[in-house]
């Protein structure tokens, strides 16, 4: 049963020990007792996933990005039927002592922080704003899944039973008394403004872009609404609520755990205790530097001290107050490169080697261009599809790109954390996106209206004194300033993925740049990426993957 679809009452917003702002999910007795044996608890919006295989973990998650409702909701409906709950006792959270007397030995008598990484534990965090998400998909060393904007509308308001603190229903957006009436207002302003709009995209995007005698209705509906909630995401604010799940190492989770502490975000903090919670019942030796006052403790106030400090660095240089710069628009600047083509041949080239690098780096410079291009081509090889990636001999090259975009777009770059992302604050200074395909539709004014209203609400929030709060009003349209710094082979993962035909405009417009900026210094680079998709007519970007998907379930 998906959100949609779920009886009066079954969430709310309550008076808790933890917090009054948490969303609590309401079960029956039945639905607590099949799901108790495989959740850490049945009612707070953090919890671990417990007692089940790991393909099965695994599915579940990858569902979230496209389910409207919740994880527990989504197990009920899909797979409690294929649960054997006889077999699975309710999880009692003991790890063992004998487990526990051998970790506390061989960690913490050795110091051995490597074998905090051979354990882990999914872990779902839901109603999360699109904030904190960002906060908590920092860490390189973990999986992430997100629902998805592309594929779950926020036209709806929560079913009218759903209470939040004695306040009946409203928008998917994170609430706070402390953020006042004001905020709540305007949320409800950009949400009945995408609510309205909505409709009419959809039928402006189903016009533009008739289905084709061959392609199928429902395939051909699901790409259209696809494009029009693409276009329409701008609008929903940064206070968006989301639900997340994630698979970490218990060294990932400390540094998580310990990030989410130091953070000025309240909702960070909150959401890092819950977390925490949850992990002492699943791995709790894994977690238990981290409420040590002597240990996490002072880890937190190091983590907080160099905030602090890098704070008032920018503001005795006089780069700590954002000044307007809505006139600039988005770029892409490679701002410098490491490496040649002729450093590539001869990281390619080593381990195939006996020689020193010393001796290969001459042999290499000894070729002329056209052998050098020959080498390069051969050690690239014919790729048939973008995972077929050269060695890590791409690696010894790097780029550290400057991109300012939209928020929207920056959420799916970020989320290739192998590389180094630096971003700053979220702020309306570098002004917004807004899609012609909206006038055209007939709803650009009211999208306009709508942005003007999210950026004046930021700016009484922050004048407020509640500046870490501001950036739930902004809108995802907005820009952001970030830094994208990383290697020939990272480029190539990114620019081939991201730059796909399926993928959203403003992240591919991105790509193109990033590969032109590349093919610049390093043509034989660029040619490499031989996947990467240079149209940019309009499209309706899903239709084939829709058209793949429903081929598939009837195969099914």
């Amino acid at each position: 049963m998906s959100l949609d679809a779920m009886a009066v009452g079954e969430l709310e917003m309550t008076e808790s020990a933890v917090d009054p702002s948490i969303v609590r999910e309401r079960f029956s007795a039945d639905q607590r007792a099949l799901l108790e044996p495989y959740f850490t608890n049945t009612d707070l919006p953090v919890f671990g996933l417990v007692n089940l295989p790991e393909t099965v973990k695994g599915a579940m998650f990858a569902r979230y990005s496209r389910y409207r409702g919740t994880l527990r909701q989504m197990f009920l409906d899909e797979f409690a039927t294929d649960m054997d709950a006889a077999s699975a006792a309710a999880f009692d959270g003991i790890e063992g002592d004998r487990a526990a007397d051998l970790y506390k030995r061989i960690f913490l008598g050795y110091g051995d922080d490597s074998v905090a990484q051979l354990g882990g534990a999914h872990i779902a965090c839901e109603w999360v704003s699109n904030v904190l998400t960002k906060i908590l998909q920092r860490g390189r060393l973990a999986a992430y899944l997100e629902q998805s904007t592309r594929y779950i509308a926020y036209d709806a308001p929560l079913d009218a039973g759903v209470s939040r603190g004695g306040v009946g229903g409203g928008y998917r957006y994170f609430r706070d008394a402390e953020l006042g009436p004001a905020y709540e207002e305007t949320m409800d302003f950009l949400f009945s403004t995408y609510s309205q709009s909505l409709p009419k995209v959809i039928a402006w995007v189903a016009s533009e872009y008739p289905k084709g005698d061959a392609d199928d209705d429902a395939a051909h509906m699901r790409a259209v609404k696809a494009k029009a909630l693409d276009l329409m995401r701008g609008l929903l604010p940064a206070s968006s609520l989301s639900h997340m799940g994630m698979f970490a190492s218990g060294q990932a989770y400390e540094s998580l755990l310990l990030h989410l502490a130091a953070s000025p975000l309240p909702e960070a903090q909150r959401y890092g205790q819950m977390i925490l919670g949850e992990l002492q019942k699943v791995i709790p030796s894994f977690v238990q530097r981290v409420d040590n006052p002597e240990r996490g403790g002072r880890w937190v106030e190091h983590l907080q001290t160099l905030r602090h400090s890098s704070e008032q660095w920018a503001d005795r240089l006089g780069i700590g107050e954002a000044e307007d710069e809505s006139t600039v628009g988005p770029y892409v600047r490679l701002l410098h490169h490491e490496g040649d083509e002729r450093r590539l041949a001869t990281s390619l080239l080593f381990e195939a080697a006996s020689a020193s690098e010393a001796q290969t780096q001459a042999a290499v410079a000894d070729l002329d261009q056209t052998q050098l291009t020959a080498l390069l081509a051969d050690m690239v090889g014919d790729r048939e599809n973008r995972r077929h990636r050269p060695g890590r001999g791409y690696e010894s090259l790097r780029y550290r790109f400057e991109i300012v975009s939209d928020y929207g777009a920056f959420r799916d770059l970020q989320r290739h954390r192998m590389l180094t992302c630096q971003w700053q604050t979220l702020s309306p200074h570098l002004g917004a996106e807004i899609p012609s395909e909206l006038d055209s539709a007939g709803v650009g004014d009211a999208f306009r209206t709508a942005l003007e209203a999210s950026r004046a609400e930021y700016e009484r929030l922050w004048d407020a004194g509640l500046q870490a709060q501001a950036p739930y009003a902004l809108s995802l349209a907005y820009r952001l300033r970030y830094i994208l710094d990383l290697n020939a082979r990272e480029a190539m993962q990114l620019i081939e993925l991201r730059s796909g035909r399926e993928g959203h405009p403003s992240y591919r417009a991105v790509a193109h740049a990033m590969w032109d900026q590349i093919n610049a210094i390093h043509p034989a680079v660029a040619g490499a990426m031989t996947h990467v998709d240079r149209e940019m007519e309009p499209r309706l970007e899903r239709l084939m993957a829709e058209i793949r998907n429903e081929e598939r379930a009837r195969g099914a």
